[in-house]
């Protein structure tokens, strides 16, 4: 198994990177800064830049059998940057990575129980997904600006609504599979951002309903199910590991 992997210098990007790796798999980084435990190969990419990106899609090799998207970034670095790296950059990172993965292989993209109410705004996300490139997007935004307040919620929202619709019209042509997972609040280097973006209170209820603060470890495992042929009949999935967060919303 040769799997790239997003975001693997830190946080649940470098734990699934460990993982996948202790099980024998490739581990191809794809992130700006190198990660300091051993991966098969490094290449360095800012999830921003379309040139970056599509110079990051040519160095892979034509026999991934997996992608994982897990770099993001939280709200508080403005909406623009987070339409570029948490959406725009990831699709088209995808796009350029899926004629280098082999049949049968599969895409894991890390969305997040923020994305919970995706189906408010399904029709506008179903829009902006429908946008051809990076700069289409960028375009579809400057007529439908986000507030820097909605930005983190509002494009793991149309991550989902994106994984969901192309996964269907990609499965059909490649046998390719693509899946979310979405996290609660997990123990990372930029939890305390979450904290100020979207509000200590709403993030503190959060954890109280999760039964605490989730961890990488708990994350990875997940995202490598999805990897594997154990998962063969999941295409189009936001599976959630938040530790009972949403479902906790049941007993309100």
């Amino acid at each position: 198994m040769t799997v790239a992997i997003t975001g693997a210098a830190s946080g649940i990007g470098a734990e699934t990177a460990r993982l996948l790796s202790s099980r024998g798999a490739s581990v191809i980084a794809l992130d700006r800064n190198k990660p300091d435990f051993p991966v098969a190969g490094f290449v360095q990419i800012d999830l921003a830049d379309p040139d970056s990106i599509n110079a990051a899609a040519q160095q892979l090799p034509d026999t991934l059998t997996g992608l994982c998207n897990v770099a993001g970034v939280p709200g508080t670095v403005g909406s623009d940057r987070v339409a570029r790296i948490n959406y725009l950059g990831l699709r088209q990172l995808t796009e350029a990575v899926i004629p280098k993965m082999v049949k049968g292989g599969s895409i894991v993209n890390v969305a997040s129980t923020a994305g919970q109410n995706w189906r408010e705004r399904q029709k506008i996300h179903v829009d902006l997904g429908s946008t051809a490139n990076f700069a289409d997007g960028l375009r579809w935004l400057e007529s439908n600006p986000v507030s820097d307040a909605q930005a983190y919620p509002y494009f793991k929202e149309a991550l989902i609504v994106w994984t969901m619709a192309r996964a269907v019209t990609l499965r059909r042509a490649t046998g390719i599979r693509m899946n979310c997972v979405s996290p609660g609040p997990t123990d990372t280097p930029i939890l305390n951002d979450f904290r100020t973006a979207l509000g200590s209170a709403n993030v503190e209820d959060a954890i109280h309903r999760a039964g605490g603060v989730g961890r990488p470890e708990d994350i990875a495992p997940v995202i490598a199910f999805l990897l594997t042929t154990e998962s063969a009949w999941v295409v189009g999935a936001n599976l959630l590991a938040d530790g009972g967060l949403l479902a906790s919303r049941i007993l309100d």
